[in-house]
């Protein structure tokens, strides 16, 4: 009781403290970015590489891997939610029960490793019901009943990786993630293309074999550092493992189900935009997956500030100095507002250049530059919402981003998208005065519509959830340090 009175009562220069958290948010976040952008690259890789094997196999990934991503993503969701667990009782130096924790988890992970594996294991319905051409499926198939047996090892992955964030170490995460990029470049274009003489060409399935082989070889790597680096050592994470803990668990699925679900929301809004915008023609399509590409790297730098400062915000409140989590929730709020405003404002004033560098095509590049410039409003929304999101974790609030992302995304950005991109009639007797002022600044028969409503629901989502937690995080404390 006395050390952790005398740790909650030094004072702390106000400006020190926060140039020293600006720093600390900043290195953690710039390294968990690097990680996120090498394994970004192996989807890019895998793309270059079937298309330059053939176009089936090609349009086979778009499935597959839109199908993968989506399983993969929702359960990995549920995983990476635990981080603001660890990083309280970190910040608590209750080291022992960080360990305690991370072997309870394991149970969550079998269970959403096996759900995930039998989604990937048994496709048929999805792809039936996204009518998946018939000549494309069986590619596909083979394709999921792979990389299935890799998701186990990547969850496992998941889990080391939301803990070496959580105690603040991600580097250790880093390495091993740039190392596989390593590996994973020639081992897709030797398995996909093949060696000749030496290995056949797999074609698609290739693919699944490198990422499965990579996967396996990163959660190997992952263990042996759990095994061997002595920082680990105080938390005891081999130690043996425990009954499953009923209060534990029911506490990880409060957390980790919200939280997985409402990022299932987030990533099929997208996925099902993009087969929406596929009925209106090559150069919709090919205009929209330019800004797209665009819109998951500059999401990389948003995330990695929120991992980064929901770290930073778990670790003060678990060191029971709640002044110093809100002033880490501010700063992470500022670099996130600064940069996704530099950025958008980079972006519109080289939206031609970037859309022209993409592409030859003057009618892909003309709608590319237009819909660059509505990315514009739509990255500073989304880099807010995703930073309110993983911080509102921190305070356990996780069920109402699960329903306002359901409610906006699902329904203004991408319902709304539809009904203007297509025209779609309604009774609208009584509102005539109303849709036409409306559809005056909206835009029928385009991909832009997508990206208007889009924009619209992500600015409506950050004005719900950032009031929600600026009082969660603002609310009187009784008996809580105030950091003076």
């Amino acid at each position: 009781t006395k050390k952790k009175t005398s740790r909650c009562t030094t004072a702390v220069n106000p400006e020190s403290a926060m140039s020293s958290e600006r720093v600390t948010i900043m290195r953690h976040a710039s390294t968990v970015m690097i990680g996120q952008l090498a394994v970004m690259a192996f989807s890019i890789t895998d793309t270059l590489v079937a298309g330059h094997f053939a176009d089936a196999a090609l349009a086979g990934l778009a499935v597959a891997s839109a199908t993968y991503v989506t399983v993969h993503i929702s359960l990995m969701g549920m995983l990476q939610a635990l981080l603001p667990v660890w990083a309280e009782l970190h910040g608590a130096q209750r080291h022992a029960e960080v360990g305690r924790s991370v072997r309870q988890a394991l149970y969550l992970c079998a269970i959403t490793a096996g759900l995930g594996m039998w989604a990937l294991l048994c496709p048929g319905f999805l792809l039936n019901w996204t009518q998946v051409p018939t000549d494309l499926q069986a590619e596909v198939r083979d394709y999921l009943n792979i990389v299935a047996f890799g998701l186990p090892a990547s969850l496992l992955f998941r889990m080391y990786s939301t803990l070496n964030q959580s105690l603040g170490k991600p580097k250790l995460v880093t390495w091993v993630q740039v190392g596989a990029l390593v590996v994973k470049v020639p081992l897709s274009i030797a398995l996909v293309l093949g060696i000749p003489n030496v290995v056949p060409p797999l074609g698609l399935a290739g693919c699944a074999w490198a990422t499965l082989a990579v996967t396996l070889m990163m959660i190997s790597l992952a263990l042996w550092l759990l095994r061997t680096q002595d920082f680990y050592k105080p938390y005891r994470i081999w130690a043996a493992m425990e009954k499953p803990h009923a209060a534990t668990l029911l506490r990880f699925m409060r957390l980790g189900l919200p939280s997985g679900l409402a990022i299932g929301v987030e990533v099929t809004s997208f996925t099902l935009m993009s087969l929406f915008i596929a009925r209106l023609g090559v150069v919709a399509t090919a205009s929209h997956q330019i800004v797209s590409n665009m819109t998951a790297v500059l999401y990389m730098i948003p995330l990695s500030l929120s991992i980064a400062s929901s770290s930073r915000v778990s670790y003060w409140i678990g060191a029971g100095q709640i002044h110093r989590a809100r002033q880490a929730l501010r700063t992470g709020l500022s670099l996130v507002l600064l940069l996704s405003l530099s950025l958008a404002s980079l972006m519109g004033w080289q939206h031609q250049a970037i859309a022209a560098f993409y592409t030859q095509s003057p009618e892909v590049a003309a709608l590319a530059a237009t819909l660059l410039l509505w990315l514009m409003l739509y990255h500073v929304a989304d880099a807010v919402q995703v930073f309110c999101v993983f911080t509102l974790r921190c305070y356990g609030i996780t069920v109402l981003p699960l329903i306002t992302y359901t409610v906006l995304l699902w329904g203004l950005g991408l319902a709304g998208g539809y009904v203007v991109a297509y025209d779609v009639g309604f009774d609208a007797s009584g509102l005539s005065w109303v849709m036409d002022w409306v559809m005056g600044w909206l835009t029928p028969q385009s991909p832009i519509a997508f990206w208007q409503t889009g924009s619209l629901a992500l600015y409506v989502t950050t004005a719900v959830l950032l009031p929600v937690l600026w009082r969660a995080a603002y609310r009187p404390t009784q008996g809580t340090d105030t950091g003076h």
